[in-house]
């Protein structure tokens, strides 16, 4: 994955509300499970695993099968670390690897 790529990812990963809102939750846990993290956003467990999908596909979150408190199987997230740079000098050098086209794709 080129350098512009993988910068696209990670913003388009973070240009949302609720997952900005999942990375604070994770970096306040250690690790949080589906259905936990759903009722504390308010939102349905499938919603929630939208957000979690797309942060993990940009290497933000990790996920793993672990116990709940009930004693029942659950997908477990933790934050993976993560140091994001954002400049001009950032910018100009991954833009090159952009492939033509893409700049543009209305996202």
């Amino acid at each position: 994955m080129s350098d512009a790529d993988r910068l696209l990812l990670r913003l388009r990963a973070l240009a949302n509300p609720v997952r900005l809102w999942i990375v604070a939750e994770l970096h306040r846990a250690e690790a949080r499970y589906v259905s936990e993290l759903a009722r504390a956003a308010g939102i349905s467990r499938p919603l929630l695993k939208m957000h979690l999908r797309k942060l993990e596909d940009a290497g933000i979150v990790a996920g793993e099968i672990g116990t709940a408190e009930n004693g029942k199987s659950a997908n477990f997230f933790r934050l993976v670390p993560f140091e994001e740079t954002l400049s001009p000098e950032v910018i100009a050098g991954a833009a090159p690897t952009v492939a033509t086209g893409r700049a543009t794709d209305g996202d």
